[in-house]
């Protein structure tokens, strides 16, 4: 999915910032788990399975949306910061 593709919603239906849930820290919606957990298992070689099967309140389509929307917004800043 395109960077203009992605609304606020489709932002809002994978990620949660509440003061009230963990401090504010951004997690998967209606999880209590950092998207920051998704990343350092990703960083130190882990799978996407065993994060999965150690956070078993996140969905597989969670992630991959997540990821997705983290691929689109690097790869955005990139070509806007070249030109």
């Amino acid at each position: 999915m395109k960077m203009d593709e992605w609304s606020p919603q489709i932002f809002n239906d994978l990620i949660t910032c509440d003061i009230e849930i963990m401090s504010g820290t951004p997690v998967f919606k209606n999880t209590r788990v950092p998207i920051k957990n998704l990343i350092d298992y990703l960083e130190i070689g882990e799978s996407l399975d065993e994060f999965l099967a150690d956070f078993p309140s996140v969905k597989r389509e969670q992630v991959l949306q997540t990821l997705e929307l983290a691929k689109e917004l690097l790869l955005t800043q990139a070509y806007e910061n070249s030109h």
